[in-house]
């Protein structure tokens, strides 16, 4: 007979996981303003501790920085997006257009190498598919300013809260207090190799790509950095995301010259970019797997949107130190086996 004291306790449990994946359903929309405010809270927390121990108050000081990084970096971020928005409205209401423009180029390669390619696209069909995708990158502005607002309270009570936070993990989070600091350890590694290195790679790629787009007279250089620079978050995909799409639109305006030229200087220039950046600066942080990147990705930008290009890899990377910590606490080497 199972005793009364486990029952309570197997209800207790239930009880809690119930209500915790009730809350966690109805945040889902806005948990990347959580995510955020743990981004932001382990790339602030050292400048807020040096202006306490300096005499700022802490409110005074945690609102300072909340709004530095309101200006330097969500609005640059918003206007990207914005950007990146009227640029995607607009190229899939002419997405028919391009793909016809692509069919062409393509029929002039079968004329010259004798194979069939064209005949297989469904023009209608690829611009109804993109006219519905597409958009979607860009959508969401209402989450995305409630996520924000969420990011910005959360982080102004974990800058002014540091100790009672850090008290209240220690109490409420049941593993070890040794297996604790190693998650705070690992999370922040993690949060600023995916906060910072992803992209600072992805940026670096970006302004090396728009130098490229001046060079040789692109249309529209600056849409196209911003591709890029989102390309280059992505694995296995990089800045050929918005390299091959401007050699195929330059090279269909018959501005054959230019567009050799850039595919040249994508492929070489920007792309060594890549390995440049990761050999003298990301050493210094934690070098994330492509592959956790790459899930990210793919799991980010439905959760998230946009911003999911980043948030995807840090939650990716997050679960599988959630993952170690249960190994440490629960390894059948760590257990009684008599």
């Amino acid at each position: 007979m199972i005793k009364s004291s486990i029952i309570r306790q197997i209800f207790l449990l239930l009880l809690i996981l119930l209500i915790g994946v009730l809350i966690f359903w109805e945040m889902i929309p806005y948990f990347s303003g959580v995510l955020g405010a743990i981004t932001f809270y382990v790339l602030l927390k050292n400048f807020m501790s040096k202006m306490v121990k300096r005499g700022w108050n802490a409110s005074l000081a945690a609102v300072f920085l909340m709004f530095l990084s309101f200006v330097s970096i969500l609005i640059p971020i918003a206007g990207a997006i914005l950007m990146l928005g009227n640029k995607i409205g607009k190229a899939a209401n002419n997405s028919e257009k391009v793909i016809q423009v692509v069919k062409t180029q393509l029929g002039e390669l079968e004329s010259r190498f004798g194979f069939d390619l064209t005949s297989q696209i469904d023009a209608s069909a690829i611009s109804s598919w993109l006219s519905k995708h597409l958009q979607d990158v860009a959508g969401g502005t209402f989450n995305t300013a409630i996520g924000i607002a969420i990011m910005y309270f959360l982080l102004f009570y974990m800058l002014t809260n540091r100790k009672q936070l850090k008290e209240s993990l220690m109490e409420y989070i049941p593993i070890s207090r040794d297996n604790l600091k190693i998650l705070g350890k690992e999370t922040r590694q993690m949060v600023r190799a995916n906060a910072i290195g992803i992209p600072l790679v992805a940026v670096a790629q970006g302004i090396v790509a728009l130098v490229g787009f001046l060079i040789f007279g692109i249309e529209s250089p600056f849409f196209w950095a911003i591709i890029v620079t989102i390309g280059s978050m992505i694995p296995f995909v990089g800045n050929l995301l918005g390299t091959i799409p401007v050699f195929i639109l330059t090279i269909s305006n018959g501005n054959d010259f230019q567009a050799w030229g850039i595919l040249l200087y994508g492929i070489i220039v920007v792309g060594s970019t890549d390995n440049i950046i990761r050999l003298f600066v990301l050493r210094k942080l934690d070098n994330v797997h492509p592959l956790i990147t790459l899930i990210g990705v793919i799991v980010g930008i439905p959760l998230f949107g946009f911003i999911g290009l980043i948030f995807g890899p840090l939650l990716v990377s997050l679960s599988l130190i959630i993952v170690r910590i249960y190994k440490n606490e629960y390894a059948p080497s760590k257990l009684d086996t008599h």
